[in-house]
């Protein structure tokens, strides 16, 4: 039923599409091999079918098509459903779990019933998260007791840091560290007290700033390399400079100080203040030489005073009897004043050596400084300008007068001498008082009130090296034949003799201070005379007593008193002189006796006398030192003495004191 089209042997049908009745299709063509189209035929055939019939087959395979779609759609379904939830949700469970257990929540158990893989993997992890909770404790509890321990450590280590910095700060030592460049990294506080800098002020700086530039130049070269290469170092000499520019004395010990690789890093230096030793040693040094110098001055003293004596005594004579015009005069005068001056030098040994036999008075410096004002600046020339600056309500002080000369001269002879041409002098008196703090930190300073005495000027100075030896004997800077060296020393042995101290500032091209501090003293001030306006006394025919076991000595004696108008009985031994005066019994007056001779000494003798005869005074004489005569007793308070050598004028003075004395 219905048309079957054929066109050029091809039947088929078009694009899917039947033929109708009313419409023509071509359906089909089919091409030869060469590519040509074959020319259609002429003829054509139609089939007629129903539609119904047609499109039932078609129908048949479009509803078998959806039942089949269907059924793959339910099958995708349910496999997906399956796949859920056997394999992607237990992975996400897994997952899950994971991530808890990631963030620490080892607690957390995951659920898989399955004895699959993914179960056996979900057992695993829960295995994994026991472990790890276990672990934790265990941990935990390591934790803990190494945090016990680390806290005990730390404790522990801070108390031993407190005790390392308390010992760092309270030792009675300088103590510093500094890096491998010599950059200070810590002092302790004594570093800071003996210094006088900050701690701000020194951390940082490199070490070496703080010496003096010899003490550099040492650290530098030799014992910081030194340093370096073994290790250590032990009780170097160091100078250090402190704030206020004064300069101590410490000997440095080091050691270095290395990281974990042994490298140094740094080093640990401790510094002992051994300023004050130094000064202790050099006046113990001084002390020696004292005592050999006065040993070798006593040695001599005795005879060289009395030949001394004689030459003075018998050249004095001979001036009074010799005019001024006459040749003769001049050269009396030469050996006259040479005399003096070789007695002078003896003096001013046994001044230094403390020997020197002296008559302390209670006196106003100021008043005898006054009376010597002339006298220093004729010594120290018109050139130089002597200003003098007494202090008001001065104290008094307890010296022999003669002393102050001693002091005054040198000084002023020494400051002359250090000025070139035109300059100042001044001289200068204050009272003082130090108390034990002050003392504490001035070395060679004791506690208690004083009467100062300072001499200045503007000369050239003392360089540091030569400052430590100005008080030795013999020591001098001065020209040959221009200085004996013994000014300083004099003056030194002076102050020390009245139990004062002295010190001695001085700046090279600036100047030179000398501060001489003598104790107070509260008695009664007693006036003395220059030896300008006294005048020679003249005996009143009064008998002395010359005891002398030195002939030459007891033959000027008595010339020498019979001229000043005294009958003169002499002895030249204690037992002489007790038959004479028993002989002349309520004639003689006074008793002048040497005090070291044969038999008995001075006092002995006036003893023994007195005991004979208690109205008779006394009159002690010698040669020898302060120290060999001071046990006799001649050198106490209230007893008559006269050193020798002495001149005619000093004996007629003594003399008449003690006369009129007893006449009184």
């Amino acid at each position: 039923r219905g048309i079957f089209l054929k066109w050029g042997g091809v039947c088929g049908i078009r694009r899917g599409k039947l033929a109708t009745k009313k419409t023509r299709y071509i359906i089909g063509e089919k091409k030869g091999i060469s590519g040509e189209v074959w020319k259609p035929v002429t003829w054509y055939v139609f089939v007629d079918v129903s539609k119904k019939n047609a499109f039932s087959p078609v129908q048949t395979l479009k509803y078998k098509n959806y039942i089949i779609q269907g059924i793959m759609v339910l099958l995708a379904v349910l496999i997906a459903t399956y796949l859920s939830k056997s394999i992607i949700r237990p992975i996400l469970i897994l997952q899950k779990g994971a991530a808890k257990i990631q963030t620490g929540n080892f607690n957390h158990e995951i659920s898989l019933n399955s004895k699959d893989e993914l179960g056996l993997l979900a057992e695993s992890f829960n295995s994994m998260a026991r472990s790890l909770i276990h672990t934790n404790i265990i941990l935990d509890e390591k934790v803990k007791e190494r945090t016990v321990k680390l806290t005990k450590s730390n404790e522990q280590l801070r108390l031993n840091e407190n005790k390392y910095r308390t010992l760092y700060n309270t030792t009675p030592a300088m103590m510093h560290s500094i890096d491998d460049k010599g950059t200070l990294t810590n002092v302790n506080d004594f570093w800071i007290e003996k210094i006088g800098y900050s701690r701000d002020q020194v951390i940082g700086e490199k070490s070496f700033i703080f010496l003096t530039d010899k003490s550099r130049k040492e650290a530098i070269e030799i014992n910081i390399p030194k340093l370096i290469k073994q290790g250590y170092i032990d009780d170097v000499p160091y100078q250090f400079v402190k704030q206020n520019g004064e300069i101590i004395d410490v000997l440095l010990s080091a050691i270095s100080e290395k990281d974990e690789d042994g490298n140094v890093n740094g080093f640990l230096a401790v510094l002992r203040d051994v300023t004050e030793k130094k000064i202790l040693e050099s006046q113990l040094q001084q002390a020696q030489k004292i005592e050999s110098i006065g040993r070798l001055a006593g040695g001599v003293a005795h005879d060289y005073n009395n030949i001394s004596s004689i030459i003075i005594g018998y050249a004095e004579l001979a001036l009074e009897q010799v005019k001024q015009e006459d040749p003769l005069h001049e050269d009396l005068v030469e050996i006259l004043t040479a005399a003096k001056r070789s007695t002078d030098i003896t003096r001013q040994l046994l001044a230094f050596a403390r020997r020197q036999t002296i008559a302390p008075k209670i006196l106003n410096l100021n008043d005898t400084i006054g009376n010597m004002l002339k006298m220093l600046r004729r010594l120290i020339g018109e050139d130089i300008d002597l200003a003098w600056l007494p202090g008001a309500e001065l104290w008094s002080v307890k010296i022999d007068p003669a002393q102050v000369d001693q002091i005054l001269v040198n000084l002023c002879v020494n400051a002359r001498d250090a000025i070139d041409n035109v300059g100042k002098v001044t001289i200068e008196t204050k009272n003082i008082s130090f108390d034990k703090d002050y003392c504490a930190d001035h070395v060679g300073f004791f506690p208690g009130e004083y009467l100062l005495l300072a001499v200045s000027d503007d000369g050239r100075g003392i360089e540091p090296d030569t400052l430590n030896n100005v008080f030795e004997p013999f020591f001098t800077t001065k020209g040959l034949g221009k200085g004996t060296g013994l000014g300083l020393s004099t003056v030194y042995g002076i102050v020390k003799q009245n139990n004062g101290f002295i010190n001695i500032y001085s700046e090279p091209k600036k100047g030179t201070t000398i501060r001489i501090y003598l104790s107070r003293n509260v008695g009664r001030i007693v006036e003395v005379l220059s030896d300008n306006i006294i005048e020679i006394p003249i005996g009143r025919g009064e008998t002395v007593l010359l005891v002398e076991d030195d002939g030459p000595i007891l033959k000027l004696g008595k010339r020498i008193l019979e001229e000043l108008g005294y009958r003169v009985l002499s002895a030249t031994s204690p037992s002489v002189a007790t038959k004479l005066a028993k002989e002349h019994a309520d004639e003689i007056a006074l008793l002048i006796t040497d005090v070291i001779m044969p038999e008995m000494n001075g006092r002995e003798l006036s003893e023994h006398l007195k005991n004979l005869y208690p109205n008779l005074k006394s009159l002690f004489m010698s040669g020898y030192t302060a120290n060999v005569i001071a046990h006799r007793g001649v050198l106490d308070d209230g007893v008559n003495f006269i050193s020798k050598p002495f001149s005619k004028k000093d004996m007629a003075v003594k003399i008449r004191d003690v006369l009129d004395e007893t006449t009184a």
